[in-house]
């Protein structure tokens, strides 16, 4: 995973994964950076169980948390939750990710301030989580995950052919 080939624009750093899930488990953070812009922000980590798990149908299973801000009229669009989702999936088959068990959800939550609170104006989010059992090399997963945190951030995919310039990691 430390390997995987990472969009230029997402900054990851190794945090704590979590130690009641599964026997081995790694985590990174990882942040959408545009000049001085956080567009999205998430979280993917990879959990083994040598001994393997029944409901993920396997030894390993990737986690991932995906969230960023949109515009406001996007986010009463009652399509983009199923945008959303087709994000993540379009992701892993573009990287030739192969899975299998897929499952989450995809949230979009929209506020409006009122009284003191009026000049927040109207705030949108989108928020993708999601699980799935890899099947295939575990660096084309991750490589997808920052393609799904591009696409919620609003950024272009990359174009065919076009690969992306590696970035030190943990770098701000």
């Amino acid at each position: 995973m430390r390997q995987a080939v990472l969009r230029p624009e997402v900054v990851v750093d190794e945090m704590p994964a979590p130690q009641r899930i599964a026997p081995f488990s790694f985590a990174i953070s990882g942040d959408v950076l545009v000049g001085d812009d956080e567009l999205a922000t998430g979280r993917f980590i990879l959990l083994h169980d040598p001994a393997g798990n029944d409901a993920w149908g396997g030894t390993f299973r990737c986690v991932t948390f995906a969230r960023a801000e949109v515009e406001a009229d996007m986010a009463a669009d009652p399509v983009l939750p199923s945008v959303g989702w087709s994000w993540l999936t379009e992701a892993l088959e573009a990287q030739g990710s192969d899975y299998a068990a897929a499952s989450g959800s995809v949230t979009v939550v929209r506020s409006e301030g009122f009284g003191e609170m009026d000049a927040d104006g109207t705030n949108a989010q989108i928020e993708v989580r999601a699980s799935w059992t890899p099947l295939s090399e575990k660096g084309p997963h991750t490589t997808a995950w920052t393609h799904l945190l591009c696409a919620i951030a609003g950024l272009p995919p990359l174009a065919p052919g076009v690969v992306p310039l590696q970035r030190r990691r943990g770098r701000r």
